[in-house]
C-alpha cells in the first residue's frame, strides 16, 4: 500500500481514467478542448503519478499500460500545443537573456506576486492554503528533475548532480528538502501525507506540477527540463526571503520559517552552478537545445502567472483559493508518520 488514495474525478475524462485504474476497459472520451482545464490536468496528473508512488489498490504494472500511455500522449500533445502557442520562442532568444530577465526584481507594490502579497498582506490562512497547494510539488521536490541526469553528460551532469545532492539532503534523510517542507506543513497545522491536498488543488496548480513531469519523462524535452530547473533556482532565493519574512511575521513556527531561509542562501549558490555548469555545459555539448531551454524557462513563468492570478484574486476578495473540500483545521488532521520522501 502506498498510502495515496485516488482523487475525486473532475469531469468525464478524469472519471474514465480513475475507472480504468479500478479495472474498467471502457473507451476513453475525447481529450478536452481546454488544455488548461481541471478535467485534463487531473487526468494527466493521475497518469503521471503512476511513475512516482502510484495509488492504493492500483497494480504497479499499470505504470506501463499501453492504453494509459496512449491516452497520456494525447493529453501531453494537447498541453504542449497550447504552451507552444501561448509561449512562442523567437529563434534569436538566448538562455542567458531569459535567465537575466528572471532576475529583474520589481520595486514597490507588486500586483501579481504571491510572495510579495504573503509578505505584506497575507494571513496565516493564506499561508496555509499556499503551503497546501505547493505540497503537490514540494513533497516530490527534485524528483522530476532527477530524470534528466542520465540524459546529460560532462559538466552539465556533474552540475546537475551537485545541486540535486543538496536538494536530497546531502546524504541526510532529515535534511531532504521534501522532509523540510513536511516540517513546515506540521508547523502550519497541515496534514503532511503525500498527495493529501490533490482534491483541493485547482487546475493551475496541477499544471505547474504536470509541466515538470512532462519535461522530466521525455528525453526529447531535456533542454526544457533544464530550463525549468534553472527557473526554479534563479527565482527561489528572493521569493524564499519574502516567504520567510511572511512566516516570521505570522509567527508560523521555526520549521516553517526554516524551509524558506534554507533556500535563500542555498539557491543563490545553486543558481551559479545551474548557469555556469548545467546550462553552459548542456549548450556546449548540444547548442541546438538553446530554444528548448528558453521554452522551459518561459513556460514555467507562464504557468506560475496562471496560478498566481486566481490565488491573489480569491485572497483579495476574502475567499479561498482552494477547490474541493478546502482545508480542514485542527490537530486531528496532522499525520502521525509523515513520509514525504
Amino acid at each position: 500500500m502506498t498510502g495515496v488514495p485516488l482523487p475525486q474525478q473532475r469531469g468525464p475524462l478524469s472519471a474514465a481514467v480513475l475507472a480504468a485504474l479500478a479495472g474498467s476497459d471502457a473507451p476513453f472520451p475525447a481529450v478536452p478542448a481546454d488544455a488548461y482545464g481541471d478535467d485534463l490536468h487531473l487526468a494527466l496528473y493521475v497518469l503521471y503519478e503512476l511513475h512516482y508512488r502510484g495509488f492504493d489498490g492500483v497494480p504497479d504494472d499499470r505504470e506501463w499500460d499501453p492504453r494509459l500511455l496512449t491516452l497520456r500522449a494525447a493529453l501531453e500533445d494537447r498541453f504542449l500545443r497550447a504552451l507552444r502557442a501561448d509561449v512562442p520562442i523567437d529563434p534569436s532568444d538566448t538562455a542567458q537573456r531569459a535567465l537575466d530577465e528572471l532576475q529583474l526584481e520589481p520595486v514597490g507594490e507588486v500586483d501579481g506576486s504571491v510572495s510579495h502579497f504573503l509578505r505584506d498582506h497575507g494571513t496565516l490562512e493564506h499561508a496555509r492554503e499556499y503551503a497546501a497547494l505547493r505540497s503537490l510539488y514540494h513533497l516530490k521536490e527534485a524528483d522530476p528533475h532527477a530524470w534528466v541526469i542520465p540524459r546529460l553528460r560532462g559538466r552539465a551532469k556533474a552540475g546537475m548532480v551537485a545541486v540535486e545532492f543538496d536538494e536530497f539532503g546531502a546524504g541526510r534523510a532529515d535534511e531532504i528538502h521534501a522532509r523540510l517542507f513536511a516540517d513546515l506543513m506540521t508547523d502550519l497545522g497541515l496534514d503532511t501525507s503525500y498527495g493529501r491536498y490533490l482534491d483541493a488543488a485547482p487546475a493551475p496548480a496541477l499544471a505547474t506540477v504536470n509541466l515538470m513531469s512532462l519535461f522530466g519523462l521525455h528525453r526529447a524535452l531535456r533542454g526544457a527540463l533544464v530550463g525549468h530547473f534553472a527557473t526554479v533556482e534563479v527565482t527561489s532565493s528572493p521569493a524564499s526571503r519574502r516567504l520567510a519574512q511572511a512566516l516570521e511575521r505570522l509567527d508560523a513556527g521555526p520549521a516553517a520559517v526554516r524551509f524558506y531561509t534554507e533556500h535563500v542562501e542555498a539557491d543563490a549558490v545553486h543558481e551559479q552552478v545551474v548557469r555556469h555548469e548545467v546550462i553552459a555545459g548542456l549548450l556546449a555539448d548540444e547548442p541546438w537545445l538553446e530554444s528548448d531551454v528558453v521554452f522551459g524557462i518561459r513556460t514555467t513563468g507562464h504557468l506560475e502567472d496562471r496560478l498566481a492570478t486566481p490565488l491573489l484574486t480569491a485572497w483579495r476578495e476574502g475567499g479561498s483559493a482552494l477547490g474541493g473540500t478546502g482545508l480542514e483545521t485542527g490537530p486531528k488532521h496532522l499525520s502521525t508518520s509523515p513520509d514525504p520522501n
